[in-house]
């Protein structure tokens, strides 16, 4: 299993959007690098959902529910179905993972830009207990 961060703007689309409606596809990602990523995606990897905008903050977590495939619209992107998992106790801030030098390295951070991007597993286990939400 991978771990993954998906960012959205909540004003489009949030967590709790996700929530209300259950599994949906996870479309309009345009960049080669995001696209990457999400061709690399499998059933059953997990993802932070990010709230860019005023919020940035890692507000939930959502479960691949299907293999990348070409977009029904045929916009020549490749999407993935998700459905929600669990809302994180607390919000994590970019602002908190900036200033902690543990995830100096992640794109996250080096590329605040890019809208898809893996969450190596120390990352994952480290923004849980952030968020109040240990996962053992």
């Amino acid at each position: 299993m991978a771990f993954w961060l998906l960012k959205t703007e909540p004003g489009e689309y949030s967590f709790q959007n996700l929530l209300q409606q259950g599994p949906d596809v996870w479309d309009g990602v345009k960049s080669p690098a995001a696209q990457k990523n999400i061709k690399s995606m499998q059933p059953k990897d997990l993802a932070f959902i990010y709230h860019t905008g005023k919020e940035r903050s890692l507000t939930g977590v959502a479960e691949i529910i299907t293999r990348p495939y070409p977009d029904p619209k045929g916009t020549g992107l490749y999407v993935i179905d998700l459905a929600p998992v669990y809302r994180l106790k607390r919000p994590v801030s970019l602002a908190e993972i900036k200033q902690d030098h543990f995830f100096s390295g992640w794109e996250l951070v080096r590329l605040p830009r890019l809208s898809v991007m893996p969450v190596p597993p120390e990352f994952w286990d480290k923004i849980h207990r952030m968020a109040e939400y240990p996962l053992t």
